[in-house]
């Protein structure tokens, strides 16, 4: 294919507004895929993709176009996540394009992702074509879609604005041609040495790891002697190819093409995103920057269930290549013995690695309450960074501590506001910045990052009645009243149960936790207490109820010696019992997710 007629884009969009069936449709008009092959979301094949609805990866495809002008084009598509916790998944496909379709439903109009993968495309200088979906819907606002698209960039003007229905096609075969007339085609030397971009890879059992290449300079056929350049890791590839959305081997690829090679690599350790491939015979002498890695805003420990951590290891390392912008340290608990710290982009970030353990590697595991990263000023003058609510300094040894704060950008409609500003204020968070942006209002908020981390997007939703949407962004570190709140269960310890929170909300928090512990932790022989402690006070407790009854009750009713023989037996193996360490059940570890 000449390197004229290639053109390679993402399609990037708030969550929900059309993204994969907008592919969808561009594959099926291009007969990528055959009538038999079609179905709703095809790039979206992961069970948690299917099962939430969302896209979590960004997927790649070849579609080769018949224009107006009668000549083929080949159009590399990367279908991009919605969901705020997956921006680096939009960053570093957009790295790999020279433009992108910017889709905004004009049901909805512009939101907070909108804007967000807006700048994400301006900080690469990409070209954008504004596409407005769902036209064809009765609820559609066009007027006011148009005219927050023009509020976004004054160059969006409503000639410039695509207007489609994706799920019926309408105005799809002008969103083809916008591609070929509107945005560039690669720049590169094919006669250069060769030059090419990781910006994807997942591990086969079979063939190693396959690693996702945009083509940058040179030609790259197989078998060929390569070279990582950042990893200094030569190999030989096994295959090369593109995805049309399968993988389909070819004998060779050129600049400005985006495709696979099979490396036959089984350490997955040895690749990562943002590499430089080339030629081991004759290599290019400068890499390419890279990635900016991401930076991991939410903490978790995550456990094997049944104690095979080789396993895990195993899974961690190799969904990690697959998906880079989660970290992982082996840590020890006490309660639940070897296991990672992981950090997250954030609470759904969280929530799909764990089902993705369970789908794709079939390892359950048990996952700790998240939280943020501290910075903890100790009265000697020493500063400490703390991820792990276990390694929480000692309350007498704390000057103070800061938390992370985060500005977040919450779209919503002028009817929300009030319950959206007062939802807010419950999170303690502070109004920045008020404005308008067509018929919604976008209020700017400083708030704690351990405040949203969880259940705040949930909350958003039900008092925007689904509405709303919201995009953070780091703010700075601030000094707040914390502690670190210990549970013992049967006078033992559990670590991997402690948690960190703000002073006053410390008693209402704790009580929460020992009433939601005492329906969830195994029932004994004899009462098991739960206490939560707080700066080596217990600040509330709860007992769980025995398997059986007290013997002082149902003892012998006409004989006092055998009454007082059994509660000897029984005072006896209860401090055996207390010796005992309960097995904990992952419902346990809910609860806290759920106060």
């Amino acid at each position: 294919m000449n390197q004229r007629n290639i053109r390679n884009f993402a399609i990037i969009a708030h969550i929900d507004h059309g993204k994969s069936t907008l592919a969808d449709q561009i594959m099926a008009l291009t007969k990528t895929v055959s009538t038999r092959e079609q179905r709703a979301q095809l790039l979206d094949d992961m069970a948690v993709e299917q099962a939430h609805g969302v896209t979590v990866k960004a997927r790649t495809v070849r579609n080769y176009y018949q224009a107006e002008d009668g000549q083929e084009y080949e159009y590399n598509l990367i279908d991009t996540p919605g969901h705020v916790d997956f921006n680096y998944e939009v960053a570093k496909s957009l790295s790999a394009t020279e433009g992108a379709i910017l889709l905004v439903d004009a049901t909805q109009g512009v939101q907070a992702q909108t804007i967000a993968n807006y700048r994400i495309a301006k900080k690469h200088h990409l070209p954008l074509i504004p596409v407005l979906n769902k036209v064809d819907l009765a609820s559609a606002d066009i007027e006011a879609a148009l005219a927050g698209l023009h509020d976004l960039d004054s160059a969006f003007t409503p000639d410039q604005v695509l207007l489609i229905s994706a799920k019926t096609g309408q105005g799809v075969p002008a969103v083809l041609e916008a591609i070929r007339t509107r945005l560039p085609a690669p720049t590169g030397d094919a006669a250069a040495p060769l030059k090419a971009l990781v910006f994807d890879s997942l591990y086969d059992p079979y063939q190693g790891v396959i690693a996702y290449v945009r083509l940058i300079d040179g030609q790259l056929k197989s078998p060929q002697a390569l070279n990582l350049m950042a990893a200094d890791c030569h190999f030989t590839s096994k295959s090369i190819g593109v995805m049309t959305p399968n993988m389909l081997p070819q004998t060779s690829l050129h600049a400005g093409d985006v495709g696979y090679v099979v490396t036959g690599i089984k350490d997955p350790k040895q690749i990562r995103v943002g590499d430089t491939l080339t030629s081991a015979e004759t290599p290019t002498s400068q890499p390419l920057p890279g990635y900016e890695p991401a930076k991991s805003m939410v903490f978790a420990g995550l456990y094997p269930q049944n104690n095979n951590f080789p396993a895990l290891k195993a899974a961690v390392q190799k969904l990690n290549l697959n998906d880079p912008s989660f970290t992982f340290v082996e840590e020890r608990s006490e309660a639940l013995g070897v296991g990672f710290r992981c950090g997250f982009l954030g609470a759904f970030h969280l929530q799909i690695i764990r089902e993705r353990l369970q789908d794709e590697y079939g390892i359950d595991v048990l996952t700790t309450a998240p939280n943020v990263t501290y910075h903890v000023t100790l009265k000697n003058g020493q500063h400490v960074v703390v991820n792990n609510p276990v390694q929480f300094p000692a309350f007498s040894l704390i000057e103070h501590v800061e938390e992370p704060f985060m500005k977040a950008e919450i779209t919503t409609p002028d009817a929300s506001l009030n319950a959206v500003l007062k939802l807010a204020e419950q999170h303690k968070g502070t109004l920045i910045d008020l404005s308008n942006n067509g018929e919604l209002v976008v209020a700017v908020v400083k708030i704690p990052l351990s405040e949203i981390a969880s259940h705040f997007f949930s909350e958003l939703k039900s008092v925007s009645h689904g509405f709303a949407s919201l995009n953070t962004t780091f703010y700075d570190n601030e000094v707040s009243d914390l502690v670190k709140v210990e549970v013992d269960i049967n006078y033992a310890p559990v670590d991997a149960l402690t948690f960190v929170v703000h002073r006053e909300d410390a008693p209402q928090m704790t009580q929460q936790l020992v009433i939601g512990l005492k329906s969830t932790v195994p029932r004994q022989l004899y009462p098991t207490p739960v206490q939560a402690i707080v700066e080596g006070k217990v600040l509330a407790r709860v007992d769980v109820p025995p398997l059986r009854k007290n013997a002082a009750v149902n003892g012998d009713k006409h004989s006092v010696s055998k009454k007082a023989a059994l509660l000897r037996r029984q005072s006896a193996n209860k401090r055996r019992a207390t010796k005992n360490t309960i097995k904990l059940p992952q419902s346990v570890f809910n609860t806290i997710l759920g106060i």
